[in-house]
């Protein structure tokens, strides 16, 4: 009997709690204008049909609520009619949603304000709701806070018409921005704090004057961050693996407006090196080969970035060996700071290069991009050799873009190597008027192509018309002239100048020769070439030039035929055709006129450019030249081959050809040695958003000087200049600009302040 009644009082709380289902005949949506039946319909989790339980009514207003669409939902079901009834208010369509108040560049800017409303979902036409504004405000109120602006205010104005259409203003108050009054790191012993502080961006203001440029005092979470961090990597560089920063705070004066900032280093225990293993798979690789990989010395402190730079070394030299599927794991033994360092050597099966795929050279050859990969299908992968094979094909100057895909074959020990190149027009035809600040007004004419029918030869036609020069020459050069990589290029000009329009002396000379050379490689970055010219010279001097005895010998001279002979060693490691980041560029060149002709003299010139990373958008640049030239024997160095210097191809700021001895008519006259140099730092130009794949800005200081003799040089006649220099590559060619201020400067000298080139040197 016991049984029975727990049995009823079971089946009884059961069926209490049980609401007898209906089924759905007609689903009715009430107070719905912008909005479709049948947007709603999809979003309901039941259709006409459907069985309906109280639950139900929960699950609606779930659904409906999720869309955003209502402010306000009620779900009924009229059991007598099965009828589903459902009101709705909606929200109203936004009209408008405009952000004001914000002092433009501040924090905020038109072009991030509209990437905001595009990203808000408070666009125009959009149905609008409460909860995507409030993510906005707190959004804006999260990017004021991390720039210091801790007393803004965000107040919102909202403008419903009868319509149900809702017009947005978001007013922001920004308040004055919070700045720093005080600095403090506290714990460290093993560096001073100055040096420190000096790893952030920001921090107490500067002099006055200063801090007005520098804003140094204006806080910014972003650089506090990356100053903590850096303040780290410096002491796990130099030992201090268990470096910590701890306590940090921002404590606000009364108005916010001021900020005591501070934090604390825990330094821990300082690691020194005591010793480099290596074990796993070494391939007899003697201790001593691997050791020199390492840049750790024993006895120094443990600097984890060298360690990782181990890891990368070893790394490529197992990769070039073949493996290039290897792993290289550190491992560290402690005994009261002296650590021992593991180097753990894992491989894979020795890689082969299975195919070599080019993409994307839609105009040059396979062949010319293949020439220069020294690794061929079949050959044993090897990372150096590959790198150095991309570099080769980025200095061609024919592809905007060089990349590398390695894809592994299903057998392990095959990769198939991508080649991907973006094509550039290599090729240039001018015809029209120019200006140039050596020549004036010109008409040229002229065919510039170094990539002739993607076969990567060379050709060079030219014609100019203008004041000071007439000139028509063909060149033609072919880089591959035979299967071992020599070179052949050959040609004729025909020059007249008229000096007194080269800001030079009054004299006219007219040229017509031919020219011819041959180039053999040494290695894959170096090549010796000989060149021979054989060219007749009319030098015609004015009465003044000639009676003022300017140049008594040279101007009765009835010397003529000029044939030289010039060998020449060049190197280019250079990265990039255009806008370099690393390796050097150096030219050795020696020229004499053979006894042959009438003329008796010779030169050496010298040029070397370094390029060296800074930073992923930073480069610095050095270039530097020697020249010079003098007569031999009985003969001369024709007056118009002395070297003459100012404007943008040596020392900017002065004007060009300006540098050197002047005549008694204050012509520049020229010298037999040059003496250049430069030193700059490059900028991709993105810090001010420009267009970072074809500008660069550099900042840039020139020296140097132009001497009538060798025994003549002396620092007394320096030359010296600052200043900033753009340089754009258009598709009409690079142009260049500069501002340039004389550092040092003598009385007399013609300076010039900005120049505009087309063709410009970077």
């Amino acid at each position: 009997m016991p049984s029975f009644r727990y049995l009823f009082f079971t089946v009884f709380i059961f069926c209490s709690n049980i609401t007898f289902a209906s089924d759905v005949k007609n689903i009715t949506i009430n107070g719905l204008d912008t909005i479709s039946r049948g947007t709603v319909l999809n979003y309901l989790p039941i259709e006409i049909g459907d069985e309906y339980l109280d639950l139900k009514s929960n699950q609606i207003l779930k659904a409906l609520y999720d869309t955003k669409f209502f402010k306000n939902i009620d779900v009924k079901f009229d059991s007598g009619n099965s009828d589903l009834i459902i009101n709705v208010i909606e929200n109203p369509t936004i009209k408008y949603f405009e952000i004001t108040g914000y002092d433009d560049g501040i924090v905020l800017n038109d072009e991030i304000i509209s990437k905001i409303i595009d990203n808000s979902s408070l666009n125009t036409g959009k149905i609008f709701n409460k909860f995507s504004l409030a993510k906005l405000i707190s959004e804006l109120k999260s990017l004021y806070f991390s720039k210091g602006f801790y007393s803004s205010k965000f107040n919102e104005v909202l403008d419903q018409d009868n319509n149900n259409r809702i017009g947005i203003e978001l007013k922001i108050d920004e308040g004055e921005r919070s700045l720093i009054k005080s600095f403090d790191i506290f714990g460290n012993k093993y560096f001073k704090t100055e040096d420190l502080l000096n790893l952030f961006d920001i921090g107490t203001p500067d002099v006055f004057f200063i801090n007005f440029f520098t804003k140094n005092d204006e806080f910014d979470s972003l650089a506090f961050e990356a100053g903590k961090e850096a303040i780290l990597n410096k002491y796990v560089s130099s030992g201090f693996l268990g470096a910590k920063i701890t306590n940090s705070k921002i404590n606000f004066s009364n108005d916010l407006n001021g900020l005591a900032v501070s934090f604390e280093i825990n330094e821990g225990q300082q690691y020194f090196v005591n010793g480099i293993e290596f074990s796993g798979e070494l391939l007899n690789s003697k201790s001593d080969t691997l050791t020199k990989l390492i840049p750790l010395d024993i006895g120094s402190p443990v600097d984890k970035s060298k360690m990782i730079l181990g890891v990368k070394n070893l790394s490529k030299y197992f990769a070039d060996l073949g493996y290039a599927y290897n792993s290289i794991e550190t491992k560290i033994s402690d005994n009261d700071g002296k650590v021992v360092i593991n180097y753990n050597v894992s491989l894979s099966n020795k890689v082969y290069v299975n195919r070599i795929i080019i993409e994307g050279n839609t105009r040059t050859r396979d062949s010319v991009i293949r020439r220069e990969f020294k690794i061929n299908e079949g050959a044993i992968y090897s990372k150096s050799d590959i790198d150095n094979s991309l570099n080769k094909i980025r200095r061609l100057g024919f592809f905007d873009n060089v990349s590398l895909q390695t894809v592994p074959l299903q057998s392990e020990d095959n990769v198939n190597l991508i080649i991907k190149v973006q094509e550039i027009k290599t090729g240039e035809l001018s015809i029209g008027l120019s200006h140039s600040n050596a020549t004036g007004p010109s008409v040229n004419f002229g065919i510039k192509e170094r990539n002739i029918l993607g076969t990567g030869n060379v050709l060079n036609a030219e014609l100019i018309n203008s004041n000071a020069v007439q000139n028509i020459s063909l060149y033609f050069s072919d880089p591959y002239f035979n299967e071992d990589r020599h070179s052949i290029n050959y040609g004729f000009f025909s020059k007249q100048l008229d000096a007194s329009n080269l800001d030079l002396s009054n004299y006219k000379i007219d040229e017509v020769g031919l020219r011819a050379g041959y180039g053999i490689p040494i290695n894959d970055t170096s090549r010796i070439s000989a060149n021979t010219s054989l060219a007749n010279i009319d030098v015609a001097c004015s009465s003044t030039f000639k009676s003022s005895g300017y140049e008594p010998v040279q101007c009765t001279s009835n010397d003529s035929i000029d044939f030289s002979t010039s060998i020449s060693l060049t190197s280019n490691s250079l990265n990039d055709f255009y806008f370099p980041t690393k390796g050097t560029k150096s030219n050795f060149s020696g020229t004499v006129s053979l006894p042959f002709g009438d003329f008796k003299y010779y030169s050496i010139d010298s040029s070397f450019k370094k390029y060296s990373s800074i930073s992923p958008s930073l480069t610095f640049k050095t270039n530097s030249s020697l020249n010079y030239a003098s007569g031999y024997g009985n003969g001369y160095l024709p007056f118009y081959k002395r070297y003459f210097g100012g404007g943008s191809s040596s020392i900017r700021g002065f004007d060009f050809n300006s540098l050197g001895e002047k005549y008694a008519n204050n012509d520049p006259k020229g010298g037999e040695v040059s003496v250049l140099g430069s030193v700059s730092v490059i900028s991709t130009g993105d810090f001010v958003n420009l267009d970072n794949e074809n500008i660069r800005l550099s900042g840039f200081l020139d020296a140097g000087g132009i001497y009538s003799k060798a025994s003549d040089i002396s620092f007394d006649d320096l030359r010296a200049s600052s200043g900033l220099a753009l340089t754009w590559l258009t598709p009409i060619g690079p142009i260049g600009l500069y501002a340039a201020k004389p550092l040092i400067k003598k009385s007399g000298d013609e300076t010039k302040t900005f120049s505009f080139e087309l063709g410009a040197n970077f």
